[in-house]
């Protein structure tokens, strides 16, 4: 199991922040296109799912559980797979269905050794994922980008779909069409 330790800055301005970044040295490694379907666990238990998701590069099967909403409020246990469209007919030969499909996309970045990615994600506003080896760490990124520790969010992507009347764990289909 690892500890994600992350936070969010949300509703930016995605032109600014890229400019920031540039100019703060950061370099741009990848642009990835999510696909994922997710999975209730057996038996359902809250804030505790599988994702099976692929970036276009790399194929992952996961189960995230969800404990408090901080920085490291995220547990998950994580495995790679070779084929997404091949796991997913293994999981509904086992009897397991996805309860959804979304889909999202990333441009990440490397500063100073840790990972930004500007999240875009249907119907949200795009939004800064900082992901560093501590909370005081993604305070610091945050300043540095130009935003305070009270800008920092460390809602969930359910929680922040929640928070504009969307409930992920009942829609089937989340793209950007």
């Amino acid at each position: 199991m690892s500890k994600e330790i992350e936070g969010h800055i949300l509703d930016i301005n995605q032109t600014e922040v890229i400019e920031k970044l540039k100019s703060l040295g950061a370099e741009k490694t990848k642009d990835y296109n999510f696909r994922r379907y997710v999975f209730d666990t057996i038996p359902t238990t809250p804030n505790r799912w599988v994702r099976l998701r692929t970036d276009g590069y790399k194929t992952t099967l996961a189960i995230k559980e969800i404990i408090s909403q901080t920085a490291d409020g995220t547990n998950e246990w994580e495995v790679e797979t070779s084929d997404i469209d091949v796991t997913l007919k293994i999981l509904e030969k086992i009897g397991i269905s996805p309860r959804g499909y979304q889909e999202n996309t990333r441009s990440e970045y490397v500063l100073d050794g840790d990972i930004l990615s500007i999240d875009s994600w249907p119907k949200l506003q795009p939004f800064i994922e900082i992901e560093a080896e501590s909370e005081a760490k993604i305070i610091a990124i945050a300043e540095k980008l130009g935003f305070s520790k009270d800008d920092i969010s460390y809602k969930d992507v359910d929680t922040l779909y929640s928070d504009i009347g969307i409930e992920l764990k009942t829609t089937p289909r989340l793209t950007f069409e």
